[in-house]
């Protein structure tokens, strides 16, 4: 059985892998600048009693979307606009090396 996934931690994943790329950047010419995120989710809604609300959402993989009822999964589908704890755009690359220490993501130079 595949271990469950709830979709706070599907979210860390992404913010995770970004984190990764922009690592995997340093030194290199070409740097993209982080656009808006579209994610889409199957989940399923449980009552769970450490929960505030009492529910958690939890992803559906396809094989197990495929064998549950309709009528208990949602699809969810949200954007993200990842920021920089400055506020400013996101850019998967530094803009020196000497900037590793500092922050992995930093907004990109004013003209």
């Amino acid at each position: 059985m595949a271990k469950e996934l709830e979709l706070a931690q599907a979210v860390t994943l992404v913010r995770d892998e970004l984190l990764r790329a922009a690592a995997a950047g340093v030194d290199q010419d070409l740097r993209f600048e982080v656009g808006p995120i579209g994610m889409e989710f199957t989940v399923e809604l449980r009552e769970d009693a450490r929960a505030r609300g009492g529910f958690r959402a939890w992803v559906v993989s396809a094989e197990a979307d495929g064998g549950m009822s309709r009528a208990r999964t949602h699809k969810v589908t949200f954007t993200l606009t990842p920021r920089a704890a400055d506020g400013g755009p996101v850019e998967i690359a530094w803009e020196d090396a000497g900037m590793a220490g500092d922050s992995l993501f930093r907004p990109p130079a004013e003209d």
